[in-house]
């Protein structure tokens, strides 16, 4: 009889069918973890929580005609804070904004009544130079390598003294002429400033144009290599770069963008208007800024998303009017304001945190 023992060879059992094996390394943050790490959702859940509050503190807010009414002064926010949050994302700020848009509108206006054009001539024109003074907010960044926040302080500046000065110059006052009946107005009207009716509510058609951006935006930086291109200069342009992203380009196009935004937005106002008040658009930047840091982008770039600005101007537009059907001193607004921004900046750097954390 041997006395020699065979071992048995190992055999490795299979896990169990449905169940995966996991190191820890790849294992799935909860739902509620991963749908928090979107930029948009924390304002999503604080407009409602504003909606939902005033609702209750300002009963006139359930009438349909104030529900356009703020819907409309969320879409004159709106429509400028999404150029100013693909700049954001992009890792940059304009400060300019505010102004721009009331050097847009005093272009279109006094060029076409001094020299008693079509509005339309002066239209066009307002869109060249509106992208022309974010080409060179764009290229000066680029060429110079100083912060945005210097490049674009100075065309502040520099904007709002030509703005009263220029207008002051050539009419004689403050704020241009009426255009109200030259050629062409009631053609840029129906386009910038009209207004149509949904069941029995007037609502004005910048809230559309808002909603068409932002649906336009949100498209380029989700399904286009310009999206890519955005967050990747963002991120880090010189590791962007070294994988033949054209930040050059990139940082232009994106001041040229909300040039954009500045002709439209100033175009709204003077064809609503009919004329245009030269001392206008100070502090409206801050406003365009806050909206995208509340919608959930990082002023450190990289990070963000068109829809959060969307939300963001609503909770803009809702404290404004809101305060105002509450019956409120309309100066609380600002207070409103600072508090939504310190909140937004800090559930901001709590989602970050959360987002990158293993």
């Amino acid at each position: 009889m041997s006395m020699t023992q065979h071992a048995e060879p190992a055999v490795d059992t299979p896990p169990a069918p449905g169940r995966k094996q996991s190191d820890g390394r790849t294992r799935q943050r909860p739902l509620a973890l991963r749908l928090l790490a979107r930029p948009e959702v924390g304002v999503f859940l604080g407009a409602v929580a504003v909606l939902v509050f005033f609702l209750f503190a300002a009963p006139p807010v359930r009438d349909g005609s104030s529900m356009a009414n703020i819907l409309y002064q969320s879409s004159t926010i709106g429509i400028m804070a999404l150029p100013v949050a693909l700049l954001m994302i992009g890792g940059e700020f304009d400060l300019s904004a505010g102004v721009a848009v009331i050097t847009s509108a005093l272009t279109a206006s006094m060029l076409s009544y001094q020299l008693t054009m079509n509005v339309w001539v002066g239209v066009i024109v307002a869109l060249l130079v509106s992208l022309a003074i974010g080409a060179f907010n764009g290229w000066l960044l680029v060429k110079t390598g100083l912060p945005s926040f210097l490049v674009t302080l100075g065309t502040f500046l520099i904007l709002q003294g030509v703005n009263l000065a220029i207008t002051k110059l050539i009419t004689g006052n403050v704020a241009t002429d009426d255009i109200s009946d030259m050629d062409g107005f009631t053609q840029a009207q129906k386009l910038f400033a009209s207004t149509f009716e949904v069941g029995g509510v007037n609502v004005k058609i910048t809230v559309v144009w808002w909603l068409v951006f932002a649906a336009l935006a949100t498209w380029v930086l989700l399904r286009t290599k310009y999206g890519n291109w955005i967050f990747a200069v963002g991120g880090n342009k010189h590791s962007a770069r070294a994988v033949g992203v054209p930040v050059t380009f990139t940082k232009i196009s994106l001041f040229m963008l909300v040039g954009f935004g500045a002709w439209f937005v100033g175009m709204h106002q003077l064809f609503s208007f009919n004329t245009v008040q030269s001392g206008e658009g100070v502090g409206q930047e801050l406003i365009y800024i806050a909206a995208a840091v509340i919608g959930g982008c990082l002023l450190t770039g990289g990070y963000g998303s068109a829809i959060g600005p969307v939300f963001g101007a609503f909770m803009f537009g809702m404290v404004q009017q809101g305060i105002v059907y509450a019956g409120w001193n309309p100066d609380w607004f600002k207070a409103f304001l600072g508090v939504m921004l310190l909140g937004a900046v800090l559930i901001n750097l709590w989602v970050q945190r959360t987002a990158t954390r293993r």
